[in-house]
């Protein structure tokens, strides 16, 4: 996951804001082997504490490395895990970005590259302090456009990079 982070988020510039908190080592990654809702939503609920206790950490990757491959399985999770934002009243504290090695935007084919800008080798509950992006946000200039150009980049690399590039890191991984 780190070298995802390295080469794609970063590397691609799919979040602006990363490169900063990747060099100064704020992002954890917490490899959970959840194979079931109850169980992902304990790692959740616990990776969610430590990001709320530790100033240190700005931001955490649930990895999810041991289940949730299939992209339906997932999405139910991902519907509990807000629920669980919303129950623990961390609305508006945290939030929580959704990425999967089958990702798929709605009114989309599979094959769409624009589907690779949310896919990962592993399926990943990202974790953010929702203050400190509305403050990247804020400066940001026109940061709308930020999933647009995602999709212009995903688009000139091609489906067939994303795939070879998804298949090395989980082997890797």
């Amino acid at each position: 996951m780190r070298q995802w982070v390295a080469e794609v988020v970063v590397g691609l510039n799919f979040c602006p804001f990363a490169h900063r908190e990747v060099e100064k080592n704020r992002v954890l990654y917490v490899d959970s082997s959840a194979q079931s809702i109850e169980s992902a939503l304990e790692d959740l609920a616990s990776a969610m504490q430590q990001l709320l206790e530790d100033e240190q950490i700005e931001t955490t990757l649930l990895v999810l490395s041991q289940g949730f491959h299939d992209f339906d399985d997932y999405l139910d999770l991902l519907d509990y895990a807000q629920i669980t934002l919303r129950e623990l009243n961390l609305e508006g504290t945290l939030q929580i970005a959704s990425f999967h090695p089958h990702y798929q935007f709605a009114d989309t084919a599979d094959d769409d590259v624009s589907n690779y800008t949310n896919r990962a080798p592993f399926p990943v509950l990202h974790l953010l302090r929702e203050a400190s992006l509305e403050k990247v946000l804020a400066r940001y200039p026109n940061p709308e456009a930020i999933p647009e150009r995602n999709i212009e980049v995903a688009q000139q690399r091609g489906v067939i990079y994303f795939q070879a590039l998804l298949e090395r890191l989980r082997d890797n991984g």
